[in-house]
C-alpha cells in the first residue's frame, strides 16, 4: 500500500491542476489567468500599475510573459485605460473591459463550481483557515531565524 502523499505534494498538484483548469475555461478567447486577475482587480476599482504589480505579484511565476505583456494584451482589446497623462500609471476599465469582465466572471464561477462540488461552505472556508494559519507559522519561523 503506497503511503499517503504530504501536503507539500497536494498543495503544487492542486496549484497545477488549477492553472491548466483555468488556462483550458479562458482558452478559446485567448486569455489566460493573469489577464482574468487584471481584470478582476481593476473590477473592483481603478489601480496604479504599481498597485495592480503588487497585488498581482504572488501569482506570477518566471514562466509567463510580465506583467506589461499582458496589461498590453488587454488593453489592445480596449477593456483597460490608462488615466490622463498626469496620472498615466493610473489603469481602469472601459465599459468593453467591465463586460469582458462579467462575460468571463461567469466562466470562472462554473470552473470555481467543479472545484468546490462535494464541499461545503464550511469545509471550504475551513481549509482556507488552515492553510493561512500553516503559513503564518512558517513565516513567524522563517523570521524567527
Amino acid at each position: 500500500m503506497e503511503a499517503p502523499k504530504p501536503i507539500g505534494y497536494w498543495l503544487k498538484h492542486l496549484h497545477n491542476l488549477l492553472e491548466k483548469q483555468f488556462d483550458a475555461t479562458l482558452a478559446d478567447v485567448g486569455l489566460g489567468r493573469r489577464h482574468w486577475q487584471i481584470l478582476n482587480t481593476l473590477a473592483r476599482g481603478h489601480a496604479m500599475r504599481d498597485e495592480l504589480m503588487e497585488a498581482l505579484a504572488p501569482f506570477w511565476t518566471q514562466d509567463e510573459p510580465d506583467l506589461d505583456k499582458v496589461l498590453e494584451d488587454v488593453t489592445a482589446r480596449g477593456w483597460t485605460r490608462p488615466g490622463l497623462p498626469v496620472e498615466a500609471n493610473l489603469l481602469a476599465l472601459t465599459d468593453e473591459g467591465r463586460a469582458a469582465h462579467a462575460d468571463i466572471a461567469a466562466r470562472v464561477e462554473t470552473t470555481r463550481a467543479a472545484v468546490l462540488k462535494g464541499l461545503t461552505v464550511e469545509q471550504y472556508t475551513e481549509t482556507v483557515r488552515i492553510l493561512s494559519v500553516m503559513a503564518g507559522n512558517i513565516e513567524a519561523d522563517l523570521a524567527a531565524r
